[in-house]
């Protein structure tokens, strides 16, 4: 497997404040392309010897704002079993039910773009029904929960020029944890 040439914007990049645009379909050969690289870097970085030798983040999700391409989708690449990966391709994602249940990551969010420690939790909802597009322009509709939940909408921010760090409380990092369930 050979590392994909992928650029991640860091935060201070104003291009990962600005709104994506919708993507249209039939996607060019050049997105699906991009699409298949994201997932690739991605699943390389979740295994510990490829992470080593090139020097990699781990992450599971990975916006094409993150990579300066201001087009509304995104890829996750989770590891359910070691060596097994399950794929995600969201093109132009919509929310369409959320939980009244709050969860938030015990240990923190991280972001491949945000290259610093951070403190604090962010509110997350514990469940979402979401409808997007595949890779072809098929219509879908996913019900996410947990960790899968909370990587969908950590991305969909992305897609709207928001960052994790600005769902944390500055004043109060922890505000409100004894009202959501950590996971």
């Amino acid at each position: 497997m050979k590392l994909p040439n992928l650029i991640i914007l860091d935060e201070k990049d104003k291009r990962l404040r600005q709104k994506s645009k919708n993507v249209s379909f039939p996607l060019s050969e050049d997105e699906k392309k991009l699409i298949l690289d994201m997932q690739t870097y991605l699943k390389m970085s979740q295994i510990e010897e490829t992470r080593e030798q090139y020097d990699l983040r781990a992450g599971t999700g990975l916006s094409a704002v993150q990579l300066g391409i201001l087009k509304r989708f995104f890829v996750i690449v989770d590891e359910y079993e070691e060596g097994k990966f399950r794929n995600y391709i969201v093109i132009n994602p919509k929310i369409k039910s959320m939980s009244e249940e709050l969860i938030y990551v015990g240990e923190g969010e991280g972001c491949l773009s945000v290259n610093r420690e951070t403190e604090g939790i962010v509110p997350r909802y514990a469940r979402m029904t979401v409808e997007a597009y595949d890779i072809d322009g098929n219509l879908y509709t996913i019900r996410v929960r947990e960790e899968i939940s909370i990587i969908f909408q950590h991305e969909m921010d992305h897609l709207d020029g928001i960052l994790f760090v600005d769902r944390i409380d500055s004043k109060n990092p922890f505000k409100d944890a004894n009202l959501m369930r950590e996971i």
